[in-house]
């Protein structure tokens, strides 16, 4: 299968400006994230039509480009391309760039997508487990105080507990940081005595770190404290770096970097990590708490506008602290029902009723890829955003479904993307009727989707368009194995 990919990948990295363009790479799911050296050597209207590049979006010195599933194996060929080992990221040289409000928003955000998108699979794996354990219980398959059961449940709730350690190591990667160090002082934070001291805080009992009192905070299953702690950490090294003798760095850098980075975590950053996380948790919150099903159907209208701009990670740290703290979200992640879901029904309906071949193959497999594992990328770059029409008509049932989701009080205990399989995460163990509504939301989702974009529909592109009917992938990497394609111009 990776040999597939070894074109596209070719040309990838010659629109990105070459090899010795491309500082740094990593992947999540469905896309390969670029840094860049030079942002005008890369050439972004011809990375669109590439075949097998479902989009991109441009963010400056910072390319994703959308390739769908198997995203990892195309990452595979340009990592050889570019000599890159995993960690080249490592020694990304940092640019300077004006701050304006924009430039601040967009580190930002980077910030939290590239810390965050390493963690997904494990927070999901976790919250997966945990649903198993409760199907278990709910089916009546096991005690409540049943040791596997307990046991099961541990295993679920370690990625949460242990969150802020992961975030520590996925975010010293992100800045450049020691990772050990990171990890050591989140360890500070969810550490057993540190804990039962902030118990004591938290009943009116006097703490103090040499005379500076402490706030009482509960670290696990946090995001943002750790996650602004490993950048400051990452500053506090470069400094503490620069002024211990080279004869002492073994000892004394370590030392002082612990001695400074941690009560500041403690005293200062902790507690306003907290208070930027429960700010954000609380204005979501109050939206739904003031329009209701409509603020869910809201949402479920924008979320694949959210996705096309990258900010539905937003919500990520907002949808674990909160599962995470009371077992169940119920905003988001019903919201995305009818948004995921209806992507993979207007694929269907575009596999239907166009006469162009290859873009019927597309649209097959994207609108299976939404449906059944709930990854929608490949349905939202590769054919709603190309054809626009359908796009219109995912977002009218996200909004009609997302309101149901709403008006039913359907909420998820965890966090993987709606889907047919995943929708167990939508069972209320104490609501029977909950899995009714949640297949039927599954159900209308899929059929109002389709209904409306064959209403709606589309200008279908030619079977001769250059955009869907080139040589395939496999002949091109068969072609270049033998020598007869010395470039890779593969075009969409």
């Amino acid at each position: 299968m990776a040999n597939n990919y070894r074109a596209i990948a070719k040309s990838v990295v010659e629109h990105l400006g070459g090899k010795d363009n491309v500082s740094a790479l990593t992947h999540c799911m469905t896309r390969l994230r670029f840094v860049v050296h030079h942002s005008e050597s890369v050439d972004i209207e011809s990375l669109k039509t590439l075949k097998g590049v479902m989009g991109v979006v441009d963010n400056g010195d910072k390319v994703q480009v959308i390739i769908g599933n198997e995203v990892s194996y195309a990452y595979q060929e340009i990592m050889a391309i570019c000599n890159m080992a995993a960690d080249s990221g490592a020694a990304v040289p940092v640019k300077k760039e004006k701050l304006t409000a924009k430039s601040v928003g967009a580190k930002m955000l980077d910030a939290l997508v590239g810390t965050m998108s390493p963690l997904i699979p494990a927070i999901i794996g976790g919250s997966m487990v945990k649903l198993l354990a409760m199907v278990l219980q709910m089916t009546g398959w096991m005690e409540p105080n049943a040791p596997t059961l307990i046991i099961l449940n541990a295993i679920g709730d370690g990625a949460f507990f242990f969150l802020p350690v992961m975030v520590a190591a996925s975010a010293s990667v992100k800045f450049k940081t020691n990772m050990s160090l990171s990890i050591a002082i989140a360890g500070v934070l969810i550490h057993p005595n540190f804990m039962a001291l902030m118990e004591q805080a938290a009943q009116g009992q006097h703490v103090d770190f040499f005379g500076i009192p402490i706030t009482s905070v509960k670290y696990t299953y946090t995001v943002i404290p750790v996650l602004v702690m490993t950048w400051v950490l990452s500053y506090i090294e470069r400094w503490v770096d620069s002024i211990t003798p080279a004869v002492t760095k073994n000892f004394l850098k370590p030392m002082l970097i612990v001695l400074i980075s941690a009560p500041i975590a403690i005293v200062l950053i902790g507690p306003f990590g907290i208070w930027v996380g429960t700010a954000l948790s609380a204005l979501v919150y109050t939206i739904y708490n003031t329009l209701g099903w409509l603020s869910v159907a809201i949402m479920g209208a924008l979320w694949p506008l959210l996705v096309l701009t990258g900010m539905h990670r937003v919500f990520t740290p907002t949808i674990i602290q909160t599962i995470a703290e009371t077992g169940r979200e119920g905003m988001v992640m019903p919201s995305e029902i009818g948004a995921n879901i209806g992507m993979g029904g207007a694929c269907l309906a575009v596999a239907y009723k166009t006469k162009n071949s290859a873009l019927k193959q597309t649209s097959l497999a994207a609108g299976a890829s939404a449906i059944f594992a709930g990854i929608s990328e490949p349905a939202l770059y590769g054919v709603l955003v190309r054809l626009k029409r359908p796009l219109i008509a995912t977002m009218i049932t996200g909004f009609i479904v997302g309101g149901l989701a709403g008006m039913a009080g359907i909420a998820s205990h965890s966090m993987a993307a709606p889907s047919l399989f995943t929708s167990v995460q939508f069972f209320d163990v104490n609501d029977p009727m909950s899995i009714v509504w949640v297949f039927g939301l599954i159900a209308l989702s899929i059929v109002l989707s389709f209904v409306l974009t064959l209403m709606l529909g589309f200008e279908d592109i030619p079977e001769d368009d250059s955009d869907y009917n080139s040589v395939s992938l496999q002949e091109e990497s068969e072609k270049d194995a033998k020598g007869k394609v010395t470039t890779a111009p593969v075009t969409a």
